[in-house]
């Protein structure tokens, strides 16, 4: 297709985060889940962006994520592993390891997506099928309870530690590195040598991660927007009653607001730009806030602190623009714009997402042809420049979780990003941008003649890029309790630090410990529609992070903080690890 219309423009936004697993008072990783993504999704990702080099995206990395990146290259460097299943890996002797470590092994080793990361592997199947078949016969003849793994030889479980291992890797490493290609080849019988050769991949693979997105950002293929430090969320932070907003009839936490949200957002703000920075030796331009969570207090206080540009979902714009008295009629004149938000000294832009073909990507797109999910999604984006009946180009915003919908992709999403790259930029009417080239079109001295001046959206209808609201997070019984829980860890907090008792020491310790807490991840996983298995790992890790806050306080742990929070009970789309913008 060639129109006699203006270009689209394409802004890909891939969103890279991890909560903090460790645990600050021992260092060791609770949950392996950022070493495992390394090697399959942030490494596949800086792939195909390498093998597609006229392609152009922008990516969010998370403070926290890259810190526990670094973490982990520090732990290879001083080759002492504290994450419990990696050292496993290479552990010389597994027949002499504590029931602990067996158990840790089993229960962790057939955690993933069963029809694409574990049935595609015949080996891999027996393993399970041979679990299966002993299990019961383990838990039947254990003479104790710390017997019960006597069924399992050390081989089965160095076989089953690097079959795991080998369906976290991407599909990048499966196709190029010859010793990952050794081992599936092999498929059993795995030698010691053979678990440090697949060790040294993964070192090798987390260590270069940052240097290679760093030099997709100096090649200027890539923009790298940072979210603050440990993914709070802002307007919740700021004032629990924006909740209102998307849902006026919301029960709301007990305590009336977070004491003291406004520093602690700025904190969360400020750090997230120095770290970025350190990283990548430039300023980022851009914020994605955690979960899309805006409001017009939290994009102001963006735009205090020279954030340049947000983004958030669709229907929060549908909400805002009602809000405003503006038109949300038709969304093919609405959605394809940025907007400016101002405080009146203070302005930054906000994109919106399109929540369709955002959503496609995440949850339709793995069920069908790759070619036939590219096709659709090109279609989809034709159809939005044919309906521009302006002189001004569409500017189309596609935002989404870079890491967990590639496991349910075949061979972790390869052909279908390949072919989608390949697909965009040989469009002659579509050009893929970031958010930074848009805001340079935007503010450009010349934009008035061009009549490229963003329009104001007077009224921020507070909410995020899931159904527009903060239902995710807040306002139901145990994301209430969890509030409520961190109110009274921080009320603590003030009143320790207003003694001026704790040397800089243990206020550093102390408030890192309080920015984990504050994290949406830990909201976000309370609630009866996700499994129980993930909602109790969560709680755990939440109740943890909390108890440690009081030790580090030298305050008592008060007696509830032993008691569950959630039970959950559901079965979410995609694991519970995504949500759809709209319901």
């Amino acid at each position: 297709m060639k129109a006699d219309r203006p270009k689209l423009y394409l802004n890909l936004y891939w969103h890279m985060h991890q909560p903090d697993y460790r645990d600050l008072t021992t260092n060791e990783y609770v949950l392996p889940w950022t070493y495992l993504h390394a090697i399959k999704d942030y490494s596949d990702m800086a792939y195909h962006l390498e093998a597609n080099p006229l392609a152009r995206v922008s990516f969010n990395f998370v403070p926290i994520l890259l810190e526990q990146l670094e973490d982990y290259a520090q732990q290879f460097k001083n080759n002492a592993i504290r994450d419990p299943l990696l050292a496993l890996l290479i552990k010389d002797d597994l027949s002499d390891i504590s029931h602990d470590e067996c158990h840790l092994i089993c229960e962790s080793c057939f955690k993933s997506h069963h029809e694409k990361m574990l049935s595609p592997f015949p080996h891999y199947q027996r393993l399970l099928q041979i679990y299966q078949l002993v299990e019961p016969l383990m838990k039947q003849h254990a003479v104790t309870e710390r017997d019960e793994f006597h069924y399992l030889s050390a081989q089965y479980k160095a076989d089953l530690l690097v079959w795991y291992h080998l369906a976290w890797c991407g599909e990048s490493l499966r196709r190029t590195n010859p010793v990952v290609q050794a081992l599936m080849t092999k498929g059993a019988l795995f030698t010691d040598e053979e678990r440090m050769q697949l060790f040294a991949v993964i070192v090798d693979t987390i260590s270069n991660l940052i240097p290679r997105y760093k030099a997709l950002m100096q090649r200027k293929q890539i923009e790298l927007s940072t979210t603050p430090y440990y993914h709070p969320i802002l307007p919740l932070l700021l004032d629990f009653r924006s909740t209102l907003d998307a849902m006026p009839q919301a029960p709301l936490p007990e305590n009336a607001s977070y004491q003291g949200g406004q520093a602690r957002a700025i904190a969360h703000v400020q750090t997230a730009k120095k770290y970025h920075e350190q990283h990548f030796g430039v300023k980022p331009r851009g914020m994605w806030p955690a979960e899309g969570g805006v409001s017009h207090a939290a994009l102001s206080l963006l735009a205090e602190h020279d954030v340049e540009w947000a983004a958030t979902g669709q229907a929060v714009l549908f909400n805002s623009l009602a809000k405003s008295h503006l038109s949300n009629f038709n969304k093919d004149e609405y959605l394809y714009q940025p907007y400016r938000i101002t405080n009146g000294k203070n302005d930054i832009l906000c994109f919106f997402r399109d929540d369709q073909l955002s959503d496609k990507i995440g949850f339709e797109y793995a069920k069908i042809h790759s070619r036939d999910a590219v096709n659709d999604f090109m279609k989809a984006l034709e159809d939005i420049q044919r309906n521009n009946t302006t002189d001004h180009s569409r500017v189309v915003s596609v935002i989404l979780d870079g890491e967990n919908a590639w496991e349910y992709f075949p061979y972790n999403g390869y052909y279908f990003l390949n072919e989608l790259y390949a697909a965009l930029t040989n469009h002659p009417d579509i050009q893929m941008t970031t958010f930074s080239d848009i805001v340079d079109m935007y503010q450009h001295g010349s934009t008035q003649d061009q009549g490229l001046s963003a329009p104001v959206l007077p009224q921020v209808a507070a909410g995020s890029w899931v159904y527009g609201t903060f239902s995710t997070w807040i306002g139901s019984k145990d994301k209430n309790l969890a509030w409520d829980l961190l109110c009274a860890a921080k009320k603590t907090y003030d009143n320790v630090i207003a003694q001026h008792t704790l040397n800089t020491e243990q206020l550093k310790a102390c408030e890192q410990q309080l920015a984990i807490c504050e994290g949406s991840d830990w909201f976000w996983w309370f609630g009866d529609y996700n499994s129980s298995d993930s909602v109790a790992s969560f709680d755990q890790l939440y109740r943890r992070n909390l108890i440690n806050l009081y030790t580090l306080l030298g305050q008592p742990v008060p007696d509830v903080l032993h008691q569950r929070i959630s039970a959950g009970g559901g079965n979410s789309e995609n694991a519970g690890t995504m949500r759809r913008g709209q319901s």
